[in-house]
C-alpha cells in the first residue's frame, strides 16, 4: 500500500506540475489573443491648433511640427493653415503654399508620420450671402485641396461662417460645399466640416446640410467641445448638447476631434466625459484618425496633449 501510494503521490505531483505548465502556457496564449484583439484601426493625430500658442508667440517653427508629434508618440497630423505665416504674408500665396507642402512633405517622410488632413482658415466665408465673394472663398479653399492631394491627406476640413440668417446659411452652404466636393473628388480628397461655432455648432442643421449635398466626399468632423452655437459678452447663451451633437455628426465622420481644456487629479477632462465620448465613437464604428486638439490655459500645451492622448488610450 505505501508503494501504491508512493507512486499515486508522484503521479498526482507529475499531474500538477502538467497542469500548471498547461496554466502558464494557456495564460500566455490568452494573453497573446487579447493583445491581438485591440483594435488597432483607430490612430491618433496631433491637431496642430493644439501648439497655437508656441507658434504664435514665435518659439516654434509650424515646420517643426511632425518632428514634435513624433516626440509626444502620434501617428498622424492635423495641419492649421492659419499657423503658417509664411503663406498669408506672401506676395505670391500659391507659391508660398507650394513651398509649404514641399517642406511639410520632407518632414513627415522624415519621422514616418501620416499626413492626415489640413484645416483651413481665413481663407473667406463659404456661407456668405453676397455670391462673389462666396465664390472667392471657394477659390481660395480650392488652392488648399490640391495642397492636401499632394501632401498624401484625405481632407480638408473648413468652416461655414457667413449668414445670419438660418435658411441663406443653409442655401449658401449647400452650394459652396457641393461645388467644393465635386473639385475634391478628382483627387480624392473629402470636404470636411467642422461645428466650429454658429449655425455648424447646431448638429441637427449641421445634418441637414450634408444629407442636402448627398455627396460622398462631403462629411463631417465632430469636435468634442465646439457646440455653442451663440456667445454674448464671451458667454455661451446658446448651447447643443455636445454628447447628442458627436453621436448625430459621428453618422457621417471623415474625422474626429477630441477637444480638452483642462484635466483633474484623476487625469480626467473636467468639462468633456471622455469615457461617454469615445463609446460614442466606438458605437458608431467610426474606424479614422482621432485628432487630439488640446485648447486648454492652466497646463502647458505639451502637458495637456500628452494628458489628453492619455485619456483616449485608457478608453478607446
Amino acid at each position: 500500500m505505501k508503494r501504491i501510494q508512493f507512486l499515486q503521490n508522484i503521479s498526482m505531483a507529475f499531474f500538477g506540475i502538467s497542469t500548471l505548465g498547461f496554466t502558464s502556457q494557456n495564460m500566455k496564449n490568452r494573453r497573446h489573443i487579447e493583445s491581438k484583439s485591440i483594435d488597432n484601426s483607430i490612430k491618433l493625430s496631433l491637431a496642430q491648433w493644439s501648439l497655437n500658442k508656441l507658434i504664435n508667440g514665435g518659439i516654434l517653427n509650424p515646420y517643426d511640427f511632425a518632428k514634435i508629434a513624433s516626440g509626444y508618440g502620434f501617428t498622424g497630423l492635423e495641419y492649421v493653415s492659419q499657423l503658417y505665416k509664411d503663406i498669408y504674408s506672401s506676395d505670391n500665396k500659391a507659391k508660398a503654399i507650394e513651398n509649404f507642402v514641399k517642406k511639410s512633405l520632407v518632414e513627415s517622410q522624415k519621422f514616418g508620420l501620416e499626413n492626415v488632413l489640413i484645416m483651413v482658415d481665413e481663407e473667406g466665408d463659404l456661407s456668405i450671402e453676397n455670391q462673389s465673394e462666396r465664390n472667392q472663398a471657394i477659390e481660395n479653399h480650392r488652392r488648399w485641396i490640391d495642397a492636401a492631394a499632394q501632401l498624401g491627406c484625405h481632407s480638408i476640413r473648413v468652416n461655414l461662417y457667413g449668414s445670419s440668417d438660418l435658411e441663406i446659411w443653409k442655401s449658401t452652404s449647400i452650394d459652396s460645399l457641393r461645388k467644393l466636393s465635386d473639385y475634391a473628388s478628382a483627387s480624392k480628397i473629402n470636404i470636411l466640416v467642422e461645428n466650429h461655432g454658429g449655425y455648424s455648432s447646431n448638429a441637427s442643421q449641421l445634418m441637414q446640410v450634408i444629407h442636402a449635398v448627398d455627396l460622398p466626399n462631403c462629411l463631417t468632423l465632430p469636435d468634442f467641445g465646439n457646440f455653442c452655437i451663440e456667445k454674448k459678452e464671451n458667454v455661451c447663451i446658446d448651447e447643443y448638447d455636445k454628447y447628442q451633437g458627436v453621436e448625430e455628426l459621428l453618422s457621417k465622420a471623415g474625422a474626429v476631434s477630441a477637444k480638452s481644456y483642462d484635466f483633474d487629479s484623476q487625469g480626467n477632462e473636467t468639462t468633456i466625459d471622455y469615457q461617454k465620448m469615445l463609446s460614442l465613437v466606438n458605437r458608431a464604428g467610426y474606424t479614422g484618425f482621432i485628432g487630439v486638439e488640446y485648447e486648454g490655459n492652466r497646463l502647458s500645451e505639451k502637458e495637456g496633449i500628452l494628458h489628453t492622448k492619455k485619456l483616449i488610450e485608457k478608453f478607446i
